[in-house]
């Protein structure tokens, strides 16, 4: 390479949608100090960069394998491997003893200067890896003075720098971001951190306190990914519900800032992801429930719906909490979308607890429910429990309750026949696939999607980004079976979502 040409880095991404929007952070502030981004395969990279996850243990490990995969792509090209994101932030100089194969391991302070870093990388001379330490003491305890703390510490996926022209009254942002991926569909960061104390969850430690963006940086983030043909927008962090506690306006400032995205030109639809039940105000359901341009979807947090084993998880609610929320969405928006994860096999959990959380799921009628057994996760306090399962046992759990969300999902997707749905395509029609793409109360990836097959398309020549009212026909599984009624123009995107 000569030194007149561009140094390559490709980006493998692992995880949450949050890496994602890490990942395209990284992307972009690679592309400013003058790299160039390159498929990990076939763009013969100097460096491949893989964000990992620390999330559990199946997640730890994907990662690493993903890490040993790169390493083998690299080596014979003489490139290098870096391990960078929550893996690499949560066991920091552990992960490099154990881990060989990566050149690098980087943690979180490491992104401001990635591109740096990388050419150190490059050079044989790559920064000795962290030691990690508790992220929530680098801010302050009280939200209200994190913000001006902020600058010292770095946060991913916050970084939006200031340009010329305006968004209405805000002003406009362009930050270091860039798409690796050119859908229809985007995340955006609405902050970073958690301070609940969840006795299961390590993420506080390696991602810090909450901390929210400030509402003209989500501002003009969601106008520039609506000028890279972004048409909807999902709204992450680790508890969307706490937004704005650390800010001047205090947790209504969610309430106030969706109708203003939502209003934005070229954004059809914005969905709030990552929502904790115990701190869902009624001024936020009702704000989800039915303002224009917010999708009403719920993705709700309930883990379990025992009240005394939420107590040993260090959570609140109960079956009929729980039961009660699900009944006021449906009253305000009876199609609504809600979902959730649950953790079976909790230290403790007795046969009278996994028959609770049976009779909420048979009652609530989730459309789409992630269930997951429950593993011992380095420095929190449930590893320190009494009374933990066999993994068989919980393994057992796991099948029994899956099987009975998936029929319950399936008899949710079967009610819908007969309906009216707007579907975002996100999937033009192919050779291998269907055309494809998510009603209102279906999130990416997990939720189940709409399918138009090719026999009720009717000719109708579809395109990622279009937006279609549609009939419910069919349904496998949690997918629906759609026949397109009628391509919509942009304006009516929600008139007719809410049409009788």
């Amino acid at each position: 390479m000569s030194p007149a040409e561009p140094r390559r880095a490709a980006l493998l991404t692992l995880g949450c949608a949050r890496n994602e929007v890490d990942s395209e952070e990284l992307a972009g502030r690679l592309a400013g100090s003058g790299w160039e981004l390159v498929d990990a395969e076939s763009g013969e990279p100097d460096v491949i960069v893989v964000n990992t996850c620390g999330f559990v243990e199946q997640a730890k490990k994907d990662s690493i394998d993903t890490v040993l995969a790169a390493s083998d792509v690299a080596r014979p090209a003489g490139a290098k491997v870096v391990a960078v994101g929550c893996l690499a932030e949560r066991y920091g100089a552990e992960l490099a003893r154990d881990l060989p194969e990566a050149d690098a391991v980087l943690g979180f302070d490491d992104y401001p200067e990635l591109g740096e870093r990388l050419s150190d990388v490059l050079g044989g001379h790559a920064p000795a890896p962290h030691v990690p330490v508790d992220r929530r003491t680098l801010l302050p305890i009280s939200p209200v003075q994190r913000p001006a703390a902020t600058a010292d510490v770095s946060v991913p996926g916050h970084e939006w720098v200031p340009d010329l022209g305006r968004v209405g009254e805000e002003p406009r942002r362009d930050g270091r971001r860039r798409r690796l991926a050119d859908g229809p569909v985007a995340s955006l960061k609405l902050a970073s951190g958690c301070d609940r104390r969840c006795s299961f969850c390590a993420i506080p430690s390696f991602r810090g306190s909450f901390v929210s963006r400030p509402p003209a940086d989500v501002l003009g983030e969601a106008a520039w990914l609506a000028e890279q043909g972004v048409r909807e927008l999902v709204l992450v962090s680790e508890n969307s519900t706490s937004y704005g506690k650390d800010l001047p306006g205090g947790t209504r400032a969610l309430v106030d800032l969706l109708p203003r995205i939502g209003a934005l030109p070229g954004i059809e639809r914005v969905r709030v992801a990552y929502l904790q039940p115990a701190e869902l105000r009624p001024d936020l359901l009702a704000t989800i429930a039915g303002t224009e341009g917010v999708a009403p979807y719920f993705d709700l947090s309930f883990q379990h719906a025992s009240g005394p084993l939420l107590r040993r998880m260090r959570r609140f609610g109960s079956r009929t909490d729980f039961l009660d929320l699900c009944a006021r969405i449906r009253e305000l928006a009876p199609e609504a979308g809600i979902r959730s994860n649950v953790i079976v096999g909790f230290p403790g959990e007795t046969e009278e607890d996994l028959a609770e959380l049976e009779a909420f799921l048979t009652g609530a009628r989730l459309d789409a429910v992630g269930v997951f057994g429950y593993s011992d996760e380095d420095g929190t306090e449930a590893e320190g429990f009494d009374g933990k399962l066999d993994p068989s046992e919980v393994a057992a759990r796991v099948a029994r309750i899956s099987e009975l969300a998936d029929e319950l999902m399936t008899q949710r997707a079967e009610d819908r026949i007969g309906t009216e749905v707007v579907v975002l395509v996100e999937r033009a029609e192919s050779e291998e696939d269907d055309c494809a793409g998510r009603a209102l109360h279906q999130g990416p990836d997990a939720d189940g999607e709409c399918v138009f097959p090719d026999a009720f398309l009717d000719d109708t020549d579809l395109a990622p980004g279009d937006l279609v009212r549609a009939r419910v026909v069919g349904s496998e599984g949690v997918d629906l079976l759609v026949e397109a009624v009628e391509v919509l123009p942009r304006a009516d995107r929600l008139e007719a979502a809410v049409a009788p």
